[in-house]
C-alpha cells in the first residue's frame, strides 16, 4: 500500500529541466554541415552509385538505370576470368534506335553519288532565294539565277556577268561608321555576294582570277580617299579590266586564229565557244571559204546556238551528234576549240567530251588549236578530271517528257514483237524514278581534262604560244594585273 503524501512533499516544486548549453555560430555552422553531409549519404545509398544518377541537374527516375547498372555488373562478374584481379571488362554501348536508323539511311543517302567523285558533291544548286543574306544585291541574285539555268553559259559571259553585278552592288554600298572601305567591302560585304554565286553554281576559272584581282584592288585604296570618289574608282578598273582582258583580248585572238583557216578547210570545233565562233565570223569576213562541222552532245546542246549563228552569216555547216566523231575527223582539216581554263601543266579543261574529239584529231594527226584568255590560265597542276571538276545535276541528263515518252512507245513495241516484257513488265522503265531504281547511279560531269601533247598551240592575246608555255603567260598577266 503506497505510502501518503504530505502536505510538505506536495508544496514542492517540479524538478527543473537542464538546459541545453548555447553553441557558438562556429559550432552550429559545423552542426549543419555535417547534417547536411548526413542527408547526402542518405540521398547516394537510396539512388545507387555514382554514375548512374543523371547530370546537369536533371529529375530522371532512377529505377531503370539501377536495374541495368545491376545486370551489367552481374555479366561483368560473370565474365572475369579466373585469377584476374576483379577488374570486370569494359562494356560496350548497345545502340540505340535511333543510330540503327542513322546506319540504315546513311547508305541509302549516299548510294546514288558516285564514290569516286564524292568530294565533288559540295551542295545543289541553289534555285531561289529563300535562305540568301540580305545584304545580296538584286543584280547578284538575278545573276545567280541566270548561271543555274544556264540562261548565262560559258566561262566569259559569267565573268563579265559578274563584274558587270559587283560594279552595280559596289555603287550601292555604304560604308558604315568607325569603317574603312578598303576592310568592310572585302569581308563583310564582296564575301557574301561571292558565296552566294558558289551556292548558284562554281565559279570558273576567270571568275576566280577576276575577283582575286578586284580584291586586291580593294585592298589598295586609300583610306582618306572620300567614299564615293573610292566606288567610281573601282567601277571604272572593272570597266578596263573587262575591256583589255576580255573584250580586246578576244579580237586579238580572233585575228590571231582566223589567219590559221585557209582556203577550202573544213573547220571541226566542239559545243559552242564564243571566241571560236568570232574566229570563224572573223576568218568569213575576211574573204576566206570554208567549211564548219558542229559536233554537239547532251545536256545543254550549245553547237545548236552556233550553228544558228554561222548559218544566218551564211557559213556553211554541218551539224553533227557526239556519235558522230569519227566521221567529223576524218573530213575535218583543222580542230578549233574553246576553253575553260588552261593549266599550269599545259593540259586543256573544257565541257566534257573535249578530249575525245582531241584524241580523235590527234590519232588522225589534224593539228587542234585552242583559242583561250590569258585570264583563264590558272598556276593548279591536275592529271585528270576527277580531283576538280563540277558535277551538274543528273536530271540534266533527260530527255524531254515527249521525246522520252515516244521513244518508250518505240522500245515498248520492239519488246512485245520480240515477244518480251510489255511496257507494264518492267523491261522498259523511265529513268526519271532513277532515284528509286537499286543500284543505279547517273554522273553528270560538266568538264574534261585534255592532256598537252594533243594541242599543237595555244593562241591567246599575247599570241601563239605551246601547251608548255601556259605558267610562263599566266605570271606575265598577273603581272600586268
Amino acid at each position: 500500500m503506497p505510502e501518503p503524501v504530505t502536505a510538505s512533499e506536495q508544496a514542492k516544486p517540479p524538478a527543473a529541466i537542464p538546459e541545453e548549453p548555447k553553441l557558438s555560430p562556429a559550432e552550429l555552422k559545423k552542426k549543419a554541415k555535417a547534417e547536411k553531409q548526413a542527408r547526402r549519404a542518405v540521398q547516394k545509398e537510396q539512388q545507387g552509385p555514382p554514375d548512374t544518377r543523371p547530370k546537369g541537374g536533371q529529375q530522371k527516375s532512377q529505377q531503370p538505370q539501377q536495374k541495368q547498372n545491376k545486370q551489367a555488373s552481374l555479366d561483368s562478374k560473370h565474365h572475369e576470368r579466373p585469377g584476374s584481379s576483379q577488374q570486370s571488362l569494359p562494356l560496350r554501348r548497345r545502340p540505340s534506335q535511333s543510330d540503327a536508323t542513322k546506319e540504315r539511311e546513311q547508305p541509302k543517302k549516299g548510294s546514288k553519288q558516285v564514290e569516286l567523285f564524292s568530294h565533288l558533291y559540295t551542295q545543289p544548286r541553289r534555285h531561289t532565294i529563300e535562305g540568301a543574306s540580305k545584304d545580296i544585291h538584286p543584280a547578284v541574285l538575278a545573276l545567280g539565277f541566270q548561271m543555274s539555268s544556264y540562261e548565262i553559259c560559258g566561262s566569259s559571259a559569267r565573268c563579265v556577268a559578274m563584274l558587270l553585278a559587283f560594279k552595280e552592288s559596289i555603287q550601292a554600298y555604304t560604308t558604315p561608321n568607325n569603317w574603312a572601305l578598303s576592310r568592310h567591302l572585302n569581308s563583310h560585304y564582296l564575301s557574301p555576294q561571292i558565296d552566294y554565286l558558289k551556292s548558284c553554281r562554281p565559279i570558273s576559272m576567270s571568275m576566280g582570277n577576276a575577283i582575286r584581282w578586284l580584291k586586291n584592288l580593294i585592298g589598295k585604296v586609300d583610306p582618306n580617299m572620300p567614299e564615293q570618289e573610292a566606288k567610281d574608282f573601282l567601277c571604272g578598273e572593272i570597266d578596263r579590266f573587262v575591256h583589255e582582258r576580255i573584250t580586246i583580248s578576244d579580237q586579238a585572238i580572233a585575228t590571231t586564229a582566223s589567219a590559221q583557216i585557209r582556203k577550202g578547210a573544213v573547220l571541226l570545233t566542239y559545243g559552242k565557244s564564243s571566241i571560236v565562233e568570232k574566229t570563224i565570223l572573223q576568218a568569213y569576213a575576211n574573204g576566206t571559204e570554208f567549211r564548219v562541222v558542229i559536233v554537239d552532245a547532251r545536256p545543254l546542246f550549245e553547237g545548236k546556238q552556233l550553228a544558228t549563228s554561222l548559218m544566218r552569216a551564211g557559213i556553211e555547216v554541218e551539224y553533227l551528234p557526239f556519235s558522230g566523231i569519227t566521221h567529223a575527223v576524218k573530213q575535218a582539216s583543222l580542230v578549233l576549240l574553246g576553253a575553260h581554263a588552261m593549266l599550269s601543266n599545259g593540259r586543256l579543261q573544257s565541257r566534257v567530251g573535249t578530249a575525245s574529239i582531241a584524241l580523235a584529231a590527234h590519232e588522225e594527226h589534224i593539228p587542234v588549236i585552242v583559242c583561250c584568255e590569258s585570264v583563264k590560265f590558272s598556276d593548279r597542276v591536275t592529271l585528270d578530271s576527277i580531283v576538280m571538276n563540277e558535277v551538274a545535276p543528273s536530271e540534266e541528263l533527260f530527255l524531254p517528257a515527249r521525246v522520252e515518252a515516244h521513244a518508250e512507245n518505240q522500245a515498248s513495241n520492239q519488246e512485245i514483237s520480240k515477244g518480251g516484257d510489255d511496257a507494264n513488265g518492267g523491261a522498259v522503265r523511265s529513268l526519271r524514278d532513277w532515284k528509286d531504281i537499286a543500284g543505279l547511279q547517273i554522273l553528270n560531269l560538266m568538264y574534261d581534262v585534255t592532256p598537252a601533247e594533243y594541242i599543237r598551240m595555244v593562241i591567246c592575246e599575247y599570241g601563239s604560244v605551246p601547251p608548255s608555255s601556259v605558267p610562263v603567260v599566266h605570271r606575265l598577266a598577273n603581272e600586268g594585273m
